[in-house]
C-alpha cells in the first residue's frame, strides 16, 4: 500500500503539470489526455464542459493536496472548478450528474478551506439537482432530452452518488427539502431497482405523469435481468451515502446486499466484467467499476460487525491488488493510471482510460490507509 501511494504521488506530480490547464477524461492514442474544457456550452450539448466525468479531477487534486501538502493541487483543482462554474451560468445542458461534476470540487473546496464562493456554487448545483425531482414517482429524472426516446420517466442507479450534494446542502442549510429529496429517490431506487439476489438494473422507466413504475432496462450492461458492474458499484458506495448522512439502516442492508452479490461474483483474476452475467468472450473488463466497487466496500466495512468488516476488506483488496498489478501503467506513455476501463458492454470503445477510474482507485487505496477525506 505504501509502496503503490508512493508511486501515485509520483505519476501525478508529473501529471497534473502536464495537463493543469486541462479537465480530462481519458487519453488518446498517444496516452495524453483530452481536455473536455475547450468546448462550448451550448443548448443541449453535454460533451463538453457539461460532461458528467468533470468534477473528478478536480476531487484527484484535492485528494493528492490532503496527501502531500504541494499547493500546486488546489491551484489545480480550483482551475477545474472554476472552469465548470461556466455551466451553471449557461444552465442549459446540465443534467442528474451535477453532484458527480460539483461534489468532488466546490463542496470539497469548501469543506477544506472555507471558500464562500465554493459554498455560493454548489449551493446552486445542488437546487438545480433537487429542481429535477418528480414527486409524482419519487425520483430524479436522468439525462436530458434525447432525440427518439422518451427520458422524461427515466431514472438510474448512478444517482445515488449525486444524492451526496443534496444530502450536504441539507445539513449545511438547515433546509429537510434537500435530505427529503434524497431520501424518497434513495428509497425509490430501493423498492423497484435491486433485485431479490442483490443485483441491480441500471434504469428504471416510470409514468411521468403517474410516478407507476413501467419497467426496467439493460443500460449500459449486457441486456435486461443481467447486472452492469459499475452500477452494482454504484448501488454498494450509493447505497453507503445515504446510510451515512442518515443512519437508516435499510440503506446499510441495500448496501450489503449489492456487497455480497458482488463479493460472489469476483472472478479468480480479480478482474471485473463490464457485466457480471455478460458472455465469456468477449472477455470485455470495467477497471473502473472494478475501483468503485472497492470503494464501496471499504465504506461498508467501516460500518460491519468483525466478521463482514474482514470479508469486506478482503474483498476489496483482492480488487486493488489485481488493479495494482495488472492493470495500472506508472510509465510516462500514459497520463492515466488505471487501464482497462470500459464505459458500456454494447459501447465502441473498450480497454480505455477513464479519469473517474483514477479518482476512485486513488481514493479506495487511500481509505485502506486511513488517510482519505470523505468527498461523498
Amino acid at each position: 500500500m505504501e509502496q503503490t501511494i508512493q508511486k501515485i504521488c509520483e505519476k501525478m506530480d508529473w501529471v497534473s503539470d502536464k495537463n493543469k490547464n486541462k479537465i480530462p477524461y481519458t487519453t488518446g492514442k498517444d496516452g495524453s489526455y483530452d481536455d473536455r474544457s475547450d468546448g462550448t456550452v451550448n443548448r443541449g450539448q453535454d460533451d463538453g464542459l457539461n460532461w458528467w466525468t468533470n468534477g473528478f479531477w478536480g476531487g484527484i487534486m484535492w485528494l493528492l493536496w490532503l496527501c502531500t501538502g504541494q499547493n500546486k493541487y488546489r491551484q489545480i483543482a480550483r482551475r477545474s472548478e472554476g472552469k465548470i462554474e461556466k455551466c451553471l451560468e449557461q444552465y442549459y445542458g446540465l443534467h442528474h450528474d451535477v453532484g458527480f461534476m460539483f461534489q468532488p470540487t466546490a463542496v470539497a473546496d469548501y469543506r477544506l478551506t472555507g471558500n464562500e464562493r465554493s459554498r455560493r456554487t454548489a449551493l446552486h448545483a445542488a437546487n438545480l439537482l433537487a429542481g429535477r425531482f418528480n414527486p409524482a414517482g419519487g425520483f430524479i429524472r436522468a439525462w436530458n432530452n434525447i432525440p427518439g426516446q422518451d427520458t422524461r420517466g427515466w431514472a438510474i442507479i448512478d444517482c445515488l452518488f449525486n444524492l451526496s450534494l443534496l444530502y450536504w446542502a441539507s445539513e449545511e442549510t438547515g433546509d429537510p427539502r434537500f435530505r427529503n429529496i434524497a431520501t424518497r429517490h434513495a428509497d425509490t431506487v430501493l423498492k423497484n431497482f435491486m433485485r431479490e439476489d442483490g443485483s441491480v438494473c441500471h434504469i428504471g422507466e416510470f409514468d411521468p405523469e403517474t410516478g407507476k413504475f413501467l419497467k426496467s432496462l439493460g443500460g449500459q450492461g449486457y441486456k435486461e435481468g443481467s447486472s452492469w458492474s459499475r452500477g452494482q458499484g454504484w448501488a454498494l458506495y450509493g447505497f453507503m451515502i445515504s446510510y451515512r448522512h442518515t443512519g437508516n439502516r435499510r440503506y446499510l442492508q441495500a448496501a450489503g446486499k449489492s456487497a455480497d452479490y458482488c463479493i460472489s461474483h469476483i472472478p479468480d483474476s480479480g478482474l471485473i466484467p463490464v457485466d457480471f452475467k455478460q458472455p465469456r468472450k468477449p472477455a470485455l473488463e470495467d477497471s473502473c467499476g472494478a475501483c468503485v466497487i472497492a470503494g464501496g466496500l471499504l465504506e461498508l466495512a467501516k460500518c460491519a460487525g468483525k466478521a463482514e468488516q474482514i470479508k469486506y476488506t478482503e474483498a476489496a483488496e483482492k480488487i486493488l491488488r489485481a488493479i495494482t498489478e495488472k492493470r495500472t501503467d506508472w510509465s510516462r506513455n500514459c497520463d492515466a493510471i488505471v487501464q482497462n476501463c470500459s464505459a458500456a458492454y454494447h459501447g465502441n470503445n473498450h480497454h480505455i482510460t477513464m479519469v473517474y477510474a483514477d479518482y476512485f482507485y486513488i481514493e479506495a487505496v487511500f481509505k485502506l490507509k486511513g488517510a482519505e477525506f470523505l468527498i461523498w
